[in-house]
């Protein structure tokens, strides 16, 4: 299956480079490229994408503000920041706004080639021990953003399930849940399953930043 690229830079030398290594690759294709937010959300009307590769600081609308309007619909392609700084306030907001993982923009091609068939695969590629850290720095100074009926979803967890959301949320594996919880990692990742299908979430950073965000975890990873 070939993976269908978008690559959004205001710079075009970046963008240029990105499409070359990109290419070289049998199982992906840039189909679109944007110098702004909003040519990446008009180019997305009419062409299927799988994974987005998204600047944060851009003219007319930035990377995050794009990232929310991408991600608010379900059928929505898989959203990959990247971004010059490690630990960045962008990087965080744009977790928030349901990004899928966040990539500086020197990484090795190679590294940068593993992201984008992970994300389309449906993993997040940011360890949730990075959002974490992302958390504690930025969290206690931006406002939360969580809605009421998001609080309320996690009634619909089990006692066992928060109990992995917690752990999940602190940065654990789920071979580390198991050892912890003393349940096969098969069992875990059921668990974890049911966690995101019932909270509406599309990967484990998305977990990491609700437990912040609704008060199950506290900046410092302690539930």
């Amino acid at each position: 299956m070939t993976i269908r690229v978008m690559l959004v830079d205001d710079q075009v030398l970046l963008r240029t480079g990105f499409r070359m290594v990109l290419a070289a690759q049998p199982d992906m294709e840039v189909v679109a490229e944007a110098g702004d937010g909003v040519e990446a959300i008009r180019a997305l009307e009419s062409t299927a994408v799988d994974v987005v590769l998204m600047d944060v600081r851009m003219p007319k609308l930035d990377g995050v503000e794009a990232t929310r309007r991408i991600c608010a619909d379900p059928d929505a392609p898989k959203v990959l920041i990247l971004t010059t700084f490690d630990l960045d306030e962008y990087a965080f907001s744009a977790l928030k706004a349901g990004a899928s993982g966040f990539m500086l923009k020197d990484v090795p091609p190679g590294e940068l080639l593993a992201a984008i068939r992970a994300v389309h695969s449906g993993d997040a590629v940011v360890a949730p021990s990075t959002t974490r850290r992302l958390l504690d720095r930025f969290a206690p100074m931006l406002p939360g953003t969580v809605k009421e009926p998001q609080h309320k979803a996690l009634q619909r967890l089990t006692e066992r399930e928060r109990e992995v959301m917690v752990l999940v949320a602190q940065g654990l594996s789920n071979g580390e849940i198991a050892a912890r919880l003393v349940l096969s990692e098969a069992t875990v990742k059921t668990h974890v399953g049911r966690i995101l299908t019932k909270l509406g979430l599309r990967d484990r950073v998305q977990v990491v930043v609700l437990a912040y965000e609704t008060g199950l975890v506290r900046a410092g990873g302690h539930g």
